[in-house]
């Protein structure tokens, strides 16, 4: 499950201003490059249709799926901290529930095999 947390206005590349909503998955616990644990949430952002108004109402609403880590053309993200520029190939997005399920069966082109149709069986009645 993911649980809408916040929204945000946002702009199209000709101007137009829309809501996203702000997806936050479950807990994950991950490991850093010196082995410790820490814990930590994976969020997204996803367009809406909402004013602002019922956007903001969203907020707490959970919907089947999560937020995974998905390829996408590399791109170069600039940390606010320290001004350092990391280099990515992946982002976070939304993916609905049974989706990557799905995904792993149908992927591909689906095969077609012919069934040759039998007779049916009919069972001759008892005395």
């Amino acid at each position: 499950m993911v649980t809408v947390v916040e929204c945000a206005i946002r702009q199209t590349k000709d101007g137009r201003s829309f809501v996203a909503l702000i997806l936050q998955g479950g807990l994950h616990l991950a490991q850093s490059k010196a082995g410790n644990f820490y814990a930590t949430v994976k969020k997204c952002s996803i367009p809406s249709t909402f004013d602002e108004v019922t956007a903001k109402s969203m907020i707490g609403e959970k919907i089947p799926g999560s937020v995974q880590k998905t390829s996408c053309e590399p791109y170069d993200f600039v940390n606010k901290e320290t001004g350092e520029i990391i280099h990515l190939d992946y982002r976070w997005g939304y993916v609905p529930e049974g989706a990557t399920i799905e995904e792993a069966v149908f992927e591909g082109e689906p095969e077609v095999t012919m069934v040759k149709r039998r007779d049916p069986i009919f069972m001759k009645p008892t005395v």
